[in-house]
């Protein structure tokens, strides 16, 4: 399939205003197939925005289709919402500026804005400066104090655009009062009959409001449908570029109407499971049926132009070793964990929390490896380019900012080497995270409970070295802990299990961080690596809101310092030595035990804890010895492991003057002339550091800079392309050192330097390293941006069948195939497919063994008996975890899984159950026709749509003089005509070959019954079945069953009879003519009848197989098969549907000619 046919050229049809955008833009064939409702509404926007082309012709196509989704009401009686869907460059914030200012001037003045980071607010007021609403402000929610909006002390704001990230709109003050969180701020200053416009930018990071499996909603995802709810006349948009590609990202976006009274779907959850179990294709019904409906717009800017390449870079030896080494270290610490846990004997709520920790520590530092496998190769490049004038932009996920800190705060400020970020991550973990108890946590557990009773105890005490936070922040600490003490007293709270849980979780309710979910759980599409599953508001995520955030970080911290196991164990280590970990006697133990517990409320029962005290004496002293051991093997290896990336890319590329850096970090490390190191504040004397990124940005774009470094928190939003405005029209080269993992997220970071109104289109390197799957990874971006229209360099992949879905493996057949391998590793199942030959060793036990160290395969204490992990099908953690084994391992062991897959899919395709998405037809060598069309009324919403129920007839053979043209211009040794060796039924079957990589010796065959085959043939395969003829032989053969395949099927013409056709059933195996019905149009409002329909005839969990096609007239039809067994029941059925609706159209007709007055009902036929 071409890549012309995914995406189509993209112009407004049915509104003829305006400029044409200044670049290129394309829309899904998909949704190019059906056209948007008329427009009867009429913008107000000043003529000179328009003929100055402030807003383009897309631009005003999506505000004008938003103002009138916005004058209908959905069944509930809210008022209908819009969705803009377009992709990174098309100037969504223009458009919502657009939106803003048309309610503006029909004297609905006050707006909310909602967008993922604070910069973005710089980039809404300029978007409404250019489009010549300057007299709009924007005022930033976060700068308000807690009280009304529009009293005197937060400057009497009555009118303008309220700008707020979806953090800060759970904020709360403590002081308490009236309006004492941002939501009733934000409730009092819209009023109750608000009908302004609200804004729902990137509204795909309203965290998962449906959430998987058993984890709450989030408090974000909550709020933003409260706003919504108590809201009903708000005029809603939502804007994300990933919008309607996963239906799980849709949950808040209620006002669509697509669910909820008077739809086919009650609630969201009905939606999500008959869209889900319905395959790929339900989505695109979805997306067309809302464009049908005029509640949908999504296009993307093309990538004519953009050129790509993928730089693969070789590991060296000694990275490999060092690699290897950091493998077994962590193998080691995870059987150390284990044992040390099972020692003192930790609680289950302890070990659920630990390893949580462990695995996703161990996650960052491998990604974190991976990266720094590329520094050199990255370094040498951007020198490279940069003296070929171009200038270059490098992405990076994460800085590493807390690990330096860290590091920082061991040195007492002084640092003498860059900080391996990698190393930082694992020590930071066993120190605080290993399950050894330790005497210091217990004095500031005894401290803090001592003054929750009498206030003397001075903030020293404090944990602050535990808990890595600096003075001040021990005393804030102090105070916090103290608070929900007072009411509990201790034995409340500590040693019951769940007290110090529900305590924090009262007041974060919905915060991930009190499920501990496992290393990549949830959403992996979504998944940053970087941030700790645990906790929500972990230091590594710089864009949370710090002010809104400080009362939960404390919470955090203080429940760190009061370990999740019950102050009981802990108090067994309470005099278990001196000041250093080394151990004295038992008696003295004892001892100081006692005494100290006397001290301690009486709950506690003094006898029992002593008697244990000795008991697990030598126990906590082994636990502690091991965590001595792994950071002593840490030291060792921690020469060899690579520095902060950040750090080291910005040192290499000549420091911070030549290097425009735009992340989210607070410091970095800074090599000196005299080649000391030292750390040094990111802030400059007349810069704030709010500001700080916007500054590095104007370097970047006025040329002072030539190198731009960003990370993925602080990319959202910001331009960096080679703008005609700018001063540094340089051609841009993007390097990604490593790829998100899904494709929609790559385009995403690439749409910060490829945007509208650019003088050249960028180019993309991947830098990719020899570890499992990364290739992988790359292919699908690859395939993405090559759909999208971008060329690769010297395109070695030109000749691979163009199919997205051949790499996408998070699915059920990568599931699938994933159980067989994991079940056939631990010998429960047969192995499909033969290991990597070229392994050294045995592969199976070999791996087994690195699966055992990565956790994936669990062995059972006693019996030692093998057991899998319990979701040991998640691919997400699969990918993530196998980076934990030796290079060689990693590598056979996903070579391994792909062959597996690829057997699975295989299987699948043979038995006709696989699910291919959409199926194209017409996109090749076919002929497809259109023999007959019915039309039916359906039910509407804000307007009634139709269904059209078409017969296509599709003819895909090849006639023997298409055949002799293709074989005249042939000139390989082996292409030509061949005949099968065997005969069956006396006939013989020709086919036509063509060599299209003489490298791998793979053919191209074409049949005379269904035309070209997708399917490459090697030269080997075609000799054991054929043999080469001449075109005399082959003519008679072929025409004979070019002829015949007209109307009988394979089964027939080569066994003489068919099982199928002799129970009256249609077989079409091997026919050339193929007749499909397809039902097109508004077909979500009848979904349930079709439902109904295909599971009486069919059974339930039949695929809808979504089609698309174009006929020989040029018309693109996509919609839905329908099995030639339904057609008559589903004709009937939409019948009596299309009498009803035609009697409801003409009342509302007569209805409308007795009261021509109310617009607000008009509707589209």
């Amino acid at each position: 399939m071409g890549h012309a046919e995914t995406y189509a050229e993209y112009m407004p049809i049915k509104l003829k205003v305006g400029l044409r955008h200044p670049d290129p833009v394309v829309e899904t064939s998909s949704l190019s197939s059906v056209t948007p409702p008329d427009v009867w509404f009429q913008t107000t926007i000043p003529e000179e925005t328009i003929d100055n082309g402030w807003l383009s012709a897309l631009q005003l196509e999506a505000v004008t289709y938003a103002a009138q989704q916005h004058e209908t009401f959905l069944p509930n009686g809210e008022r209908a919402g819009f969705l803009i869907g377009d992709g990174a460059g098309v100037g969504k914030g223009r458009t919502i500026a657009g939106i803003i200012f048309e309610n503006y001037l029909l004297s609905r003045k006050r707006s909310l804005w909602f967008s993922v980071s604070n910069d973005l607010k710089y980039d809404a007021e300029r978007d409404l400066r250019d489009i010549g609403a300057k007299n709009i402000q924007v005022h930033s929610l976060n700068k308000f104090k807690y009280g009304k909006i529009s009293s005197k002390h937060n400057g009497s704001v009555k009118k303008g655009v309220i700008f707020a990230t979806y953090s800060s709109l759970i904020g709360e003050s403590q002081s308490g009062g009236k309006y004492k969180t941002r939501l009733k701020q934000l409730l009092h200053w819209c009023g109750e009959d608000f009908d302004g416009v609200i804004v729902f930018d990137e509204c795909h990071k309203a965290k998962n409001l449906c959430p998987v499996g058993s984890s709450k909603p989030t408090k974000t995802g909550l709020a933003v449908l409260e706003l919504q709810n108590k809201l009903p006349k708000a005029r809603v948009v939502y804007a994300s570029a990933t919008g309607a590609s996963e239906p799980r990202n849709m949950a808040y976006m209620s006002r669509l109407g697509i669910w909820g009274e008077g739809t086919p779907f009650r609630e969201f959850n009905d939606f999500i499971q008959a869209v889900e179990r319905r395959g790929v294709g339900a989505m695109e019904i979805v997306a067309m049926d809302m464009k049908l409906r005029g509640m949908y717009i999504a296009r993307q800017l093309s990538f004519t132009g953009v050129t790509f390449k993928i730089e693969e870079v070789p590991l060296g030896h000694d990275y490999v070793k060092m690699y290897n080494k950091s493998v077994k270290l962590w193998v080691l610490a995870r059987e150390r964990f284990q044992q040390a846990a099972d020692l003192i004997d930790a609680e289950q709520r302890m070990k659920k929390s630990m390893w949580g920790q462990f695995w996703s520590a161990h996650q960052r530092f491998f990604k974190y490896l991976c990266i720094a496998s590329k520094v050199r190769r990255v370094v040498q490049l951007a020198r490279e380019e940069i003296k070929n004038g171009k200038c270059v932009v490098i992405g990076l996920q994460s800085t590493g900012e807390a690990r330096t800190l860290e590091a920082l705060e061991e040195g007492g400020g002084e640092l003498n080497d860059f900080v391996s970020t990698a190393r930082g991550v694992l020590q930071s973990l066993i120190e605080k995270h290993f399950p050894a108890p330790d005497r210091k946590k217990l004095f500031s557990l005894l401290g803090i409970d001592l003054s929750a009773q009498s206030n003397n105890n001075s903030p020293r005490d404090s944990p602050s070295k535990d808990s890595k936070v600096k003075k001040r922040k021990g005393e804030e600490l102090l105070r916090e802990a103290k608070k929900p003490r007072k009411s509990g007293g201790l034995a409340g709270s500590s040693s019951d299990d769940m007290g110090s849980e529900s305590d924090t979780s009262e007041k974060d309710a919905g915060s991930e961080s009190e499920s501990f979910k496992s290393v990549s759980s949830g959403d992996d599409d979504d998944f940053n690596p970087f941030r700790d599953e645990s906790s929500e508001d972990e230091e590594d995520d710089p864009w949370l809101i710090r002010k809104d955030h400080k009362k939960n970080k404390h919470k955090k911290k203080k429940k760190k310092s009061i370990d999740p196991d019950s102050i009981q164990s802990a108090l067994l280590a309470s005099g278990l030595g001196s000041k250093r970990p080394s151990f004295s006697s038992v008696v003295k133990a004892a001892a100081t035990s006692t005494t100290t517990t006397t001290s301690v409320p009486a709950p506690l029962n003094n006898t029992n804890v002593s008697n244990s005290c000795v008991t697990s004496q030598d126990a906590v002293e082994r636990a502690q010895q091991m965590k001595k051991e792994l950071l002593d093997k840490l030291e060792n290896l921690a020469e060899a492991l690579p520095p902060n990336t950040l750090d080291e890319l910005i040192d290499e590329l000549g420091g911070p003057d030549n290097v425009a850096e735009m992340t989210g970090r607070k410091g970095r490390v800074v090599s000196n002339d005299d080649g000391s190191i030292s750390y040094e504040s990111r802030s400059e004397l007349d810069v704030p550091v709010e500001i700080l990124n916007i500054t590095e940005k104007q370097r970047f774009m006025d040329g002072e800079k030539n190198i731009a470094i960003i990370s993925e928190a602080a990319s959202s939003g910001i331009s960096l392309q080679a703008d005609r405005r700018a001063k540094n029209q340089r051609r841009r080269v993007h390097m990604t050192l490593e790829l998100p993992w899904s494709a929609d997220r790559a385009i995403q970071q690439f749409g910060r330097t490829h945007r509208s109104n650019q003088v050249t289109a960028p180019e993309y390197v991947f830098l990719i390293s020899e570890l499992a799957g990364e290739q992988r990874f790359a292919s699908i971006v690859a395939k993405r941006l090559e759909s999208l229209g971008a060329l690769t360099h010297g395109d070695r992949r030109a000749t691979e069948s163009r199919d997205l879905s051949r790499f996408n493996f998070d699915n059920k057949y990568g599931r699938n195939a994933l159980e067989i391998v994991m079940k056939s590793i631990v010998s429960l199942d047969s192995p499909l497919v033969s290991p990597p030959p070229e392994f050294p060793g045995d592969f199976f036990k070999d791996v087994r063994q690195g699966l055992i160290g990565v956790g994936l395969i669990n062995v059972e204490d006693r019996s030692g008996i093998l057991t899998l992990d319990k979701d040991y099908n998640n691919i997400g953690k699969f990918l993530n975890r196998i980076l934990g084994m030796e290079v060689h391992q990693q590598n056979a062991l996903f070579q391994y899984f792909s062959d597996t897959l690829s057997a699975v899919i295989q299987n699948a395709k043979k038995n006709g159950r696989y699910d291919m998405g959409i199926l194209d037809l017409g996109s090749g060598d076919e002929k497809v026709r259109k023999s007959d069309a019915k039309k039916f009324l359906t039910p509407g919403y804000s307007t009634s749509g139709h269904v059209e129920l078409y017969t296509i007839s599709v003819e895909r053979g090849m006639s023997w003089e298409d055949a002799t043209k293709i074989w005249a211009e042939q000139t390989g040794p082996d292409d030509g005509f061949y005949l099968s060796l065997q005969i069956r039924n006396n006939k013989k079957t020709g086919i036509l070959v063509k060599e299209i990589n003489p490298k791998k010796k793979l053919f191209l065959v074409y049949r005379p019954n269904t035309g070209k085959q997708l399917k490459l043939e090697t030269l080997l395969d075609l000799k054991k079945k054929y043999k080469k003829v001449t075109s005399e032989d082959a003519q008679s053969h072929w025409k004979e069953q070019y002829i015949s395949s007209a109307d009988i099927c394979t089964h027939a013409y080569w066994r003489g009879n068919c099982k199928k056709a002799s129970l009256g059933l249609v077989c079409e195996i091997g026919l050339r003519c193929r007749t499909y019905y397809v039902l097109c149009g508004s077909v979500l409002s009848v979904w349930t009848k079709v439902e109904g329909v295909l599971a009486s005839v069919s059974g339930t969990n039949v695929k809808m197989q979504i089609v698309r096609l174009r006929t020989e007239d040029g018309q693109r039809i996509v919609g839905l098969i329908i099995p030639a067994n339904c057609v008559s029941s589903l004709v009937t059925l939409l019948s009596t549907s299309d009498q009803s609706q035609q009697i409801a159209v003409q009342q509302q007709q007569m209805w409308q000619q007795l009261h021509p007055q109310s617009i607000s009902n008009f509707s589209t036929l």
